[in-house]
């Protein structure tokens, strides 16, 4: 054997050495996404259990369904309803279920809820008013027992309408029914965290009432409205052959409620004392319910990916409670809604958002990433588009958490509560590792800069390459993303979370130094300055690489042959000035007035003046329904962002910028400067432009929206939007 054979003998077990850790260490990656963090669970896997909160443990936790009941379970007996229309002019009729903007309902909503206890919910159809109320009753094992009452009351005569209480369970177990002369009785059961169960119907008093019962198998909840409709038959109404209804088809297989106490609610809010008339209280109250009524409880995974992996994973089989922000159109968690929502949920109890935000912190994985939207559950992804089920874990989301956290740590921190320093304790690796992460995957090209991750700079059907990471979807960015851009929101947002960090890092006794030392760097207004102010505009904005003339123009399709139709192509974007790196400046908006909606500016700061002389003008912002969300003078102002996508935080006005901005100036109201007087002036004008405006519009349409329109007030977009619009409640309070 020559002397080149011994080199090949000993290089070949080195190379394939080399290539098993290779694979190995690439393994780990693709998984790394999918491994929860290695830190104590802030929620007990038990802590939703009938034993450990019985409180709870019974709920309106189907948000996104009319009218729906379950545990916090993950398999749980659900129950909910379904009603139709007898004899309407539409054949077959309409079958009510899912909350669904389709159904053209004219107004739906909780009246009252407190989150726990009881809910009273009303629902007004064409012909009748639909009233579905539950209270629970606390005693036994398992939560106690609950009492639901289905009322209608019809509008006009002769209106007809079935309706169809369910229970199905979702999980292991098994139900049966009594059904005596062809009326279902009563279902009883059995579940793994329920234990045995008995579901009774009373009988109705009123006459006229027929009754039909259906019992068959559902390959998932997803599916119930679908399956019940496959399974309506036509019956004679008597015994004239000439009239029939539809009915269920049978077997088909492969209490009186008292009126709520809602003192709580003005010693929560004062609203009375702060001189709102009845009507102003019963709207508020209302909005307070269908935020606490739309809390639901989820189970399921994510579908998620990683540049390590070629297709989608799932992740872990987790549970998350979780308010909404629609019920008809976003009955599933959001990330930086969620923070928003506990603005108003920890005024009314703290320990509904302790836990809300023990849950979501909980679907950290080993990076110190969550998916900002979860999908979780056959009910939720039947609901979600394909092309928004898979959660990136390079895609960040505003960390609003951090919102919430910072006026519930003060107050852990001031409790004698062993269970809230407990909370703390475990809260803490989690927002060190979510914290952690941000600062690694979401740096800038400088040093304190920050970037959202996601843009895509060959998106070339839109004018401008949307930043869904950043909460402000089609807010114009710098028009061609790159690795080099500054995002001025990020940077305030992560100046909130090193404060927070830095007040619970101390409390527990831990190191503090580099959370305090990068707040201080994060707040330095000549920093600030350095890194986003424009001179050329006096403003504050983002950096990139930025041209204004970018348009949408349809292609010329080249070489038609004689007679031959051109295709539609869609409009694409073309770009009329090369772009440079530039302050992006001639956009002014919600992004631009960050530092003084987080409060970083100093109160004798002239920057806060010039932000203060912008805030009222109406040409830029200001109108008489709030702050709209890009100014009239922006060159995308009420711009479609695509051939097919209309604007969305390109004018119009949103509650949760609109809250953040009276709340800065309440805040700069009362801090001894040169803008403090004026500061109070807006912040009492824009506050009443708010309420009157929202409160309007819910009394001519029925709804709280999505968000309103800058010229005429009127509310647009998702509705009932009762998620962060809902903080008019903590606006009319002023409780900031």
């Amino acid at each position: 054997m020559d002397r080149s054979s011994k080199i090949i003998l000993v290089l070949f077990p080195v190379a394939i050495i080399c290539g098993i850790l290779y694979v190995h260490h690439h393994a780990q990656l693709r998984d790394r996404i999918k491994t929860p963090l290695d830190a104590p669970k802030i929620i007990d896997p038990l802590a939703t259990s009938a034993a450990m909160d019985p409180h709870r443990f019974w709920g309106s936790y189907r948000s996104g369904l009319y009218f729906g009941l379950k545990t916090r379970s993950p398999q749980s007996p659900v129950v909910g309803l379904m009603w139709m229309q007898q004899f309407g002019e539409e054949m077959p009729p309409p079958l009510r279920h899912w909350c669904d903007q389709g159904d053209r309902l004219p107004m739906y909503g909780w009246v009252a809820h407190d989150g726990a206890n009881f809910g009273l919910h009303e629902i007004l159809d064409q012909f009748y008013t639909v009233s579905t109320d539950f209270v629970k009753h606390p005693g036994g094992s398992h939560g106690g027992d609950w009492s639901a009452r289905i009322r209608v009351n019809p509008r006009v005569q002769n209106a007809i309408i079935s309706l169809y209480f369910y229970m199905a369970l979702d999980g292991s177990g098994y139900v049966s029914q009594d059904i005596k002369a062809s009326r279902l009785q009563s279902i009883s059961g059995n579940s793994v965290d329920l234990g045995n169960f008995e579901l009774k119907f009373p009988k109705s008093e009123k006459k006229g009432v027929k009754y039909d019962y259906l019992v068959t198998h559902a390959p998932s909840l997803a599916v119930l409205k679908e399956t019940v409709g496959r399974n309506l038959v036509l019956k004679q109404w008597d015994n004239s052959k000439s009239i029939q209804y539809i009915a269920l088809a049978g077997h088909r297989l492969p209490q009186n409620i008292e009126d709520p106490n809602f003192i709580k609610f003005e010693n929560t809010f004062h609203l009375k004392q702060k001189g709102f008339d009845a009507e102003h209280f019963g709207f508020a109250q209302a909005m307070l319910s269908n935020m606490l009524g739309g809390i639901g409880y989820f189970y399921g995974s994510s579908k998620v990916q990683s540049p390590y992996n070629k297709e989608p994973i799932e992740y872990w089989p987790a549970a998350l409670y979780t308010a909404v922000p629609s019920r008809s159109s976003f009955p599933r968690g959001f990330l930086w809604d969620e923070g928003f929502h506990n603005l108003l949920i920890f005024k009314w109890d703290q320990e509904f958002s302790m836990d809300i935000i023990g849950h979501w912190l909980d679907l950290m994985n080993t990076e110190g990433w969550i998916p900002r939207e979860q999908i979780l559950g056959d009910d939720s992804r039947a609901r979600v588009p394909d092309e928004f089920i898979v959660q990136h874990n390079s895609n960040a989301n505003p960390p609003t958490l951090f919102l919430p956290l910072q006026t519930i740590v003060k107050r852990l921190i001031k409790s004698t509560d062993p269970k809230h320093r407990v909370y703390l304790e475990n809260l803490f690796p989690r927002l060190k590792a979510w914290y952690k992460w941000f600062n690694t995957t979401q740096q800038g090209p400088l040093p304190l800069s920050y970037r959202w991750k996601g843009r895509n700079a060959d998106a070339i059907k839109e004018i401008n390459p949307k930043t869904l990471t950043s909460g402000l979807d089609d807010y114009p960015r710098a028009s061609h993303p790159t690795d080099q851009e500054r995002h001025l929101d990020l940077r305030c947002w992560m100046a909130l979370a090193s404060n927070v960090m830095m007040d619970i890092a101390q409390t527990l006794g831990q190191p503090y130094a580099e959370y305090e030392a990068t707040y201080n760097l994060l707040t330095d207004n000549d920093l600030l300055d350095t890194l986003h102010w424009s001179e050329r505009t006096q403003r504050y904005s983002d950096f990139g690489l930025h041209t204004d003339a970018v348009k949408l123009e349809r292609p010329k399709v080249k070489n038609l042959q004689p007679g031959q139709r051109p295709p539609q192509l869609d409009k694409q974007r073309v770009v009329k000035k090369d772009p440079k790196y530039q302050f992006v400046d001639s956009t002014f908006g919600y992004v631009s007035l960050f530092p003084f909606l987080l409060r970083i500016l100093q109160p004798e700061s002239l920057k806060l003046g010039r932000v203060l002389t912008d805030l009222q003008d109406p040409s830029l912002l200001w109108t008489q329904f709030g702050l709209r969300s890009l100014a009239k003078t922006s060159p995308l102002y009420k711009k479609h962002n695509s051939e097919h996508d209309p604007p969305y935080w390109r004018g119009s006005i949103w509650i949760n910028i609109n809250y953040l901005a009276v709340k800065a100036l309440h805040h700069y109201a009362e801090e001894i400067g040169p803008y403090q007087n004026r500061a109070r002036s807006i912040y009492q004008e824009l506050r009443t432009n708010i309420i009157n405006n929202i409160y309007k519009q819910y009394r001519s349409t029925g709804f709280i929206w999505e968000n309103y329109d800058d010229v005429t007030g009127k509310g647009q977009g998702v509705h009932p939007f009762t998620g962060w619009s809902a903080l008019v409640v903590a606006i009319m309070a002023e409780e900031y």
